[in-house]
C-alpha cells in the first residue's frame, strides 16, 4: 500500500492550487477504498468486480486529468475537448509521445498491482460492512476527482438553457472602415504572455520587443477568459469578440463547412472595406480548424506549412510544428513590401510557433539563443528570447520602411503559456495576456491599465483603424469600456453565456432529407454542410455530428455507444456497413448512407450519383432480436482504428 500511495502522490507534485487539493483528497479516498478491499473486506466475486470496475474508472479519470493538466495547467477544459476532437494534422506531437506512453504504462501497472492485491484476499468470513465501506470510499474518490467535476461541468453547460444577458451584450459591428484605411500587421505570438516582459521576474529576457512595447499603446491588464485558452480559441476571441465554445459532441471544426456563421469578425469587416487579407504561420493550417476559421471570416490568402514548402530555401530547416519563426516572418515582410508598393489596403496576420510548449524551439538566425534562470539554462525562456527577437526584427524593418506611416502594427499573445519549462515560475505571477498597438501616425507611448479581456482586442484594433468600437462581446479599450468591468468575475460570467454562444454555430435541430456531394465529400441538410465520413446522432430537438478525426475512436466504436433506441444517420464507405449488416456491400466501392437505430435493421442506400438526394428513414424498420442486437454492437465495438473513407 505504501508503494501505491507513494506513486500516486508523486504524480500530484506538478498540480496546482484547488485542483491539487481535490486530487489529493480523491487519492486518499481511493487508498482507503483499496485498503479496506485488501485487508478488511469479505471475499466475494461480485464485490471484487465492483471494486475493480470503480478502480479502473478512477484511474481513467486521473489519467484524463493528468494528461489534460500537462497541456493546460488547468485540467480538462473546453480547449482540450475542442483540440483533440479537431483535426490535429500538423501538430508537433513528438515531444509528448514518451510522457503519454509513460502515463499509460503507469496506469496499467497500478491497475495490475491493485488487481493482484485484491485477488489475494481469500477471507470469506469477514463482515460485509467493510465491503460497503470500500464501495463508499471508491465513490467518494470518483466524486471528488477534479476530472469528474470538470467533465460534468462541461457536459451540463453544453445542454443548458440560455438564461444570461448574452443578447444584451453581443453587438455586430458595422462592416465599414472610414478614413485613410491604414494597412494592418497583426502578429499573434504563440504563448507570448505579458509576464515574460516583467524585468523583475525575467531580467533582460525580452529587450528587443520590450523596447518596442514601451513605444506603443500598451494594454497592461488583459485577462484570459474561458473559451480563449489555446491558439484557435484565442484567435476567435481576438478576431470575433466571442469565446470558442463548440457543441460537445461536434467539436471537429475541420469537418464543418463554416465557423461561427452568425459572427461578424475583424477579417469580415476588413474584406468588406476593400482590404486584401493574408495569414501566415509556419505550422499546418489544418491544425485545430484555423484554416476554416480564417477562410470563413474574410481572410482569403492563407499560407501555412504546405503552402510555404515550395517557397522556402531549405526544406530541412524546420521544427516539429513546421517552419521556424525567422523563415515565416521573412515571408511576412516580403509580402508587406509587395502589398505596400501596390498601394491598396491590406492586412497581414501572422502566428509564431517557436515558443510552443513544452519547451519551444531555437532558430538558427537569432542572437539570443540561451537564457538562464537561477543560473540554469531554461529551454522555454530561451525560445521566448529568440522568438521575440525575430518579431522585433520584423517590426523594426517595417518601421524603417517608407510605408510605416500608413501602417498599424499589433502584437498579442494568442493565450497564456501552457505547461512549459517556465510554468512553475509563471504561475507565481499576476499573469496577463500581451496586447499592444503601434501606430505609424499619431501618439503612442502610453500604458492603458483598464481591466479588459482578449475579447476586446479586435474591437480595439477596429477602432484604431477607423471603424466601430465593438465586435461581438468585445469593446474598444480606447473609446469604450470592457464588459469585464461590468461583472465581479468575468471568467465566471463568460460561462453563463456558453449555451447562447453554442447556438451561434447554427447547428440544425432536425433532419428529414439530405444531399450528398460525393465530389467534395460533403453532406448537406437543414441548410448546413459537414464533411463525411460522419455519424449524426438524432434526438428530440437536437442533431449531433460525430466525426472520424485524428485521435478519436473509429465511427463504428462511437456508434456502438449510442443507446439502443437512439436514431442515427451514418455516412461512410459501403464496405464498412457490409462488415456490420449486409455482406453484399463488402465489395461495393462507394459511399452508403445508413439510417435507423441500433435495435433495428438499418435502412442502407448507396449514393450512386455525384449529387445524391434522399430522405432519412427511421420509422417502420424491423426490430432486431436480443442476440442480433448484441452481435451488432459487438461487431461495431471491435472495429480497430483505420484511415477514413475516400
Amino acid at each position: 500500500m505504501f508503494f501505491i500511495k507513494g506513486l500516486l502522490l508523486h504524480r500530484l507534485i506538478p498540480t496546482q492550487g484547488k485542483c491539487m487539493a481535490l486530487e489529493l483528497i480523491s487519492v486518499l479516498f481511493f487508498i482507503a477504498s483499496v485498503t479496506l478491499c485488501i485487508f478488511k473486506a469479505k471475499r466475494n466475486s461480485f464485490w471484487i468486480s465492483v471494486n475493480l470496475l470503480l478502480s479502473a474508472l478512477f484511474l481513467l479519470l486521473s489519467a484524463i486529468w493528468t494528461a489534460s493538466n500537462y497541456f493546460t495547467g488547468e485540467g480538462v477544459n473546453d480547449e482540450v475537448l475542442f483540440t483533440i476532437t479537431n483535426s490535429l494534422t500538423g501538430a508537433g506531437v513528438g515531444k509528448y509521445v514518451l510522457p503519454a506512453i509513460g502515463l499509460i504504462v503507469f496506469i496499467f501497472l497500478i491497475f495490475g498491482l491493485l488487481t493482484w492485491l485484491i485477488l489475494r484476499n481469500k477471507n470469506t468470513d469477514r463482515r460485509i460492512t467493510y465491503n460497503y465501506g470500500a464501495l463508499l470510499f471508491a465513490l467518494l474518490a470518483i466524486g471528488t476527482s477534479p476530472a469528474t467535476a470538470q467533465l460534468v461541468s462541461l457536459t451540463t453547460s453544453q445542454y443548458g438553457d440560455d438564461k444570461s444577458d448574452f443578447s444584451e451584450n453581443y453587438k455586430d459591428a458595422v462592416k465599414t472602415i472610414n478614413g485613410s484605411k491604414p494597412n494592418l500587421v497583426y502578429i499573434f505570438g504563440e504563448s507570448l504572455e505579458r509576464t515574460y516582459f516583467d524585468n523583475d521576474v525575467f531580467p533582460d529576457l525580452t529587450p528587443e520587443l520590450g523596447a518596442i512595447k514601451k513605444e506603443s499603446l500598451d494594454f497592461s491588464n488583459t485577462i484570459q477568459i474561458p473559451g480563449a485558452e489555446n491558439t484557435v480559441s484565442g484567435m476567435v476571441s481576438a478576431l470575433c469578440g466571442i469565446p470558442l465554445f463548440a457543441p460537445f459532441d461536434s467539436n471537429a471544426s475541420s469537418s464543418l463547412s463554416t465557423f461561427y456563421p452568425r459572427s461578424i469578425c475583424l477579417g469580415d469587416i476588413l474584406k468588406a472595406s476593400g482590404y486584401t487579407n493574408y495569414f501566415y504561420q509556419g505550422a499546418n493550417l489544418a491544425f485545430a480548424g484555423k484554416e476554416l476559421l480564417l477562410s470563413t471570416h474574410g481572410i482569403d490568402h492563407l499560407y501555412g506549412y504546405n503552402e510555404l514548402k515550395p517557397l522556402v530555401k531549405d526544406a530541412n530547416y524546420k521544427n516539429e510544428w513546421g517552419w521556424y519563426d525567422d523563415t515565416m516572418l521573412d515571408f511576412v515582410y516580403n509580402r508587406f513590401i509587395e502589398l505596400s508598393k501596390a498601394g491598396k489596403p491590406f492586412s497581414l496576420f501572422a502566428l509564431t510557433v517557436d515558443t510552443h510548449h513544452p519547451d519551444g524551439y531555437i532558430d538558427a538566425t537569432c542572437n539570443r539563443k540561451s537564457y538562464s534562470y537561477d543560473n540554469k539554462r531554461n529551454q522555454s525562456l530561451s525560445a521566448v528570447a529568440c522568438s521575440q527577437e525575430q518579431v522585433a526584427k520584423l517590426i523594426n524593418k517595417i518601421k524603417a520602411s517608407p510605408y510605416f506611416k500608413n501602417t498599424v502594427i499589433v502584437v498579442s499573445s494568442d493565450h497564456l503559456a501552457m505547461n512549459n519549462t517556465a510554468y512553475s515560475i509563471l504561475t507565481k505571477q499576476n499573469r496577463r495576456d500581451l496586447f499592444f498597438v503601434l501606430r505609424g501616425t499619431g501618439s503612442n507611448n502610453q500604458v492603458i491599465s483598464q481591466k479588459r479581456t482578449t475579447l476586446d482586442n479586435g474591437a480595439t484594433v477596429l477602432d484604431v483603424m477607423g471603424g466601430d468600437n465593438y465586435i461581438g462581446l468585445g469593446r474598444s479599450s480606447l473609446t469604450s469600456e470592457s464588459l469585464a468591468n461590468n461583472y465581479r468575475d468575468i471568467r465566471r460570467h463568460v460561462l453563463r453565456w456558453k449555451p447562447a454562444i453554442i447556438k451561434m454555430w447554427d447547428f440544425p435541430k432536425t433532419i428529414t432529407d439530405y444531399v450528398l456531394h460525393t465530389d467534395s465529400k460533403m453532406l448537406t441538410f437543414s441548410g448546413v454542410s459537414f464533411k463525411y465520413p460522419l455519424i449524426l446522432r438524432v434526438t428530440d430537438g437536437r442533431v449531433d455530428p460525430m466525426f472520424d478525426v485524428y485521435l478519436s475512436a473509429p465511427l463504428e466504436q462511437q456508434l456502438s455507444k449510442l443507446d439502443p433506441n437512439e436514431k442515427f444517420v451514418w455516412v461512410d464507405s459501403c464496405s464498412k456497413m457490409g462488415n456490420i449488416w449486409d455482406p453484399k456491400l463488402k465489395d461495393v466501392n462507394n459511399i452508403c448512407v445508413a439510417t435507423g437505430s441500433l435495435n433495428t435493421q438499418p435502412h442502407i442506400v448507396e449514393a450512386d450519383r455525384d449529387l445524391y438526394r434522399n430522405k432519412v428513414v427511421f420509422d417502420g424498420l424491423p426490430k432486431l432480436n436480443e442476440d442480433t442486437f448484441h452481435t451488432t454492437v459487438e461487431k461495431l465495438a471491435a472495429v480497430e482504428d483505420q484511415a477514413p473513407a475516400n
